[in-house]
């Protein structure tokens, strides 16, 4: 019988190099109502969305509110959900978690160490995630290798071990300019943040502009070591031609 690892690399085999609408597509046959995208509201995860919504496939979309995002962000769910109808679920961290946190470590813990900025991302964005892919055998993001130092290994298809599950990254070979031609293209809507130096948009408090030709996610955590600069929503993985670790 084979495993769940040996499932992903055989997918990953089949799949690679086959445009994302074809990959999304098959989710839904492969994985028939245990699948969902992951979406930061990101330029890529709003490709995403809108491939979703236009070839009319039938893949729930999912977002997390940390409590500490930009009003952008906020203005841009619902622009999301007015412009193709889709009921975007959000999960929220749970408050008794958040509130403990903040007494004992304070407001802006994550200013502090690298040990209590990921203890945010684990109350705010890990443990919420985690509900979210309960009883889903895959998940889909919008991983691109060419976004980080942490992400150029990334591929179409991975197994990932820490949630059990099978990930989907249908964009991982795109480049930027790839996907702002598909944004314009489409008219998608966008985080107004992304053409005022923000590549990559996460809390407010997290979060600042970059200079062109910087590092897209320079601007996240940005007084941290660049292999430091992820929450922890992506954790390692394998996958069919490689066992090195990747986390976003």
């Amino acid at each position: 019988m084979r495993t769940d690892r040996e499932r992903a690399e055989r997918l990953q085999q089949s799949l690679n190099g086959q445009p994302a609408e074809q990959i999304l597509s098959w989710t839904t046959s492969e994985f028939p109502g245990r699948v969902a995208l992951a979406s930061s509201l990101g330029l890529e995860d709003q490709v995403l969305t809108d491939m979703i919504a236009r070839n009319g496939v039938d893949i729930p979309v999912f977002t997390l509110d940390t409590g500490r995002l930009f009003p952008e962000t906020y203005e841009l769910i619902e622009r999301t959900r007015a412009r193709y109808g889709l009921q975007i679920r959000v999960l929220f961290p749970q408050a008794v978690a958040v509130e403990e946190m903040v007494n004992r470590h304070g407001v802006n813990l994550f200013l502090e160490s690298v040990d209590l900025r990921k203890k945010c991302c684990q109350v705010r964005k890990i443990e919420p995630l985690k509900r979210a892919l309960e009883g889903l055998e895959a998940w889909i993001t919008g991983l691109r290798r060419e976004q980080s130092v942490t992400r150029h290994q990334v591929e179409v298809i991975e197994w990932d071990q820490a949630h059990g599950l099978v990930k989907i990254n249908p964009l991982a070979g795109w480049q930027e300019d790839q996907v702002r031609a598909y944004i314009e293209t489409h008219n998608v809507p966008y985080n107004p943040l992304h053409d005022k130096g923000f590549p990559s948009i996460g809390c407010s408090s997290c979060t600042r502009a970059v200079r062109p030709g910087d590092d897209p996610r320079s601007g996240r955590w940005w007084w941290e070591h660049p292999e430091h600069r992820e929450c922890g929503l992506h954790l390692p993985v394998a996958s069919s031609n490689r066992r090195s670790e990747v986390r976003r």
